[in-house]
């Protein structure tokens, strides 16, 4: 598949503290791909980096081969960026916006005012066209920055943390947004901590812990690589203790998990044929059991152990 974001052993260095560490990747046209990390790891950093809001210290990021740093104006008219702080201009209104920001994309005077409504009526921001943008509220403010991004048909949107505190609707509809761009042909790169929504979201993601990649595949295959961490949930007539569990063989650990128990096994179709026999051997019945693969944030906890929590400056 064509790549459309190549990075090539990629670093920042603020005041000879290493942020991001020589880092390598791709990303591919038609897909969305996520890029996790704890806070402080360095997500930010390689964010401004590849939309030439900072100048890396070494490496290169090339957008549909246009060097971010050589040739900044070819690679940025390709990208449509939504920054994790909405930022439009307060003073004036959403239609004042969105002019601007055709203006500034070079989007043909006369294909300004179809775009801009076409927008601003998908993203229920139509009757408050005229309202300067201060009084929008953190939804709005993120969806006219969208409509902003898009109003000059980008082939790569770039979202930061885009649905971080905003209200459902908002979230949804910007994910939804996000799935339709990318389905008709463009490409998404989606910066997140929220875990879920880019196991739901994302073809592929990377995973970036203390400046460095950690593991870059789709959520399955991710999954997939820690089998150790499958498990049996089960859940009994009476109150079984974890520790009644513990013992039994191929059972590595047991947790509680409201009125379940989760068996954590290499080996779960062997651990549900001995939890079968301990109801039995203890004249107890099992009410449900299922056996369950890792999910994407225990894969993320496994990878970034021991990552410092801090606000998400990235150093």
């Amino acid at each position: 598949m064509t790549e459309v974001i190549r990075v090539d052993t990629l670093t920042k260095r603020y005041d000879g503290n290493l942020a991001v560490a020589g880092i390598s990747f791709s990303v591919r046209a038609g897909e969305i791909f996520g890029f996790l990390g704890p806070n402080g790891a360095g997500k930010t950093t390689t964010q401004r980096m590849l939309t030439g809001v900072l100048k890396p210290t070494s490496g290169t990021v090339q957008v549909l081969d246009h060097d971010m740093v050589r040739d900044p104006l070819g690679a940025k008219e390709h990208l449509g960026v939504v920054p994790e702080m909405a930022n439009p201009y307060m003073e004036m209104s959403g239609w004042e916006n969105m002019m601007l920001a055709a203006e500034l994309y070079r989007v043909p005077r006369a294909e300004r005012t179809g775009r801009a409504e076409s927008l601003l009526r998908e993203f229920e921001l139509w009757e408050r066209r005229d309202d300067r943008a201060r009084a929008y509220s953190k939804g709005m403010k993120q969806r006219l920055m969208l409509c902003m991004a898009l109003v000059h048909q980008p082939d790569i949107l770039l979202l930061d943390e885009a649905t971080s505190g905003l209200d459902v609707a908002s979230s949804r509809q910007i994910r939804a947004r996000a799935r339709d761009f990318a389905a008709d042909g463009g490409t998404v790169f989606y910066t997140t901590h929220n875990i879920e929504e880019a196991d739901q979201l994302c073809d592929r993601v990377a995973i970036i812990n203390h400046g460095e990649i950690v593991a870059i595949d789709a959520p399955e295959a991710l999954r997939a690589t820690f089998a150790e961490s499958q498990s049996v949930v089960v859940a009994f007539d009476r109150e079984v203790a974890p520790d009644e569990l513990a013992a039994l063989a191929e059972v590595k650990r047991v947790a509680k998990e409201g009125d379940k128990l989760q068996l954590y096994t290499a080996d779960p179709g062997l651990v549900a044929l001995h939890v079968a026999d301990f109801a039995r051997e203890h004249d107890t019945a099992i009410l449900t059991i299922n056996t369950v693969g890792p999910s994407l944030e225990e894969v993320f906890v496994r990878l970034t152990e021991g990552a410092i929590s801090q606000e998400d400056e990235d150093q």
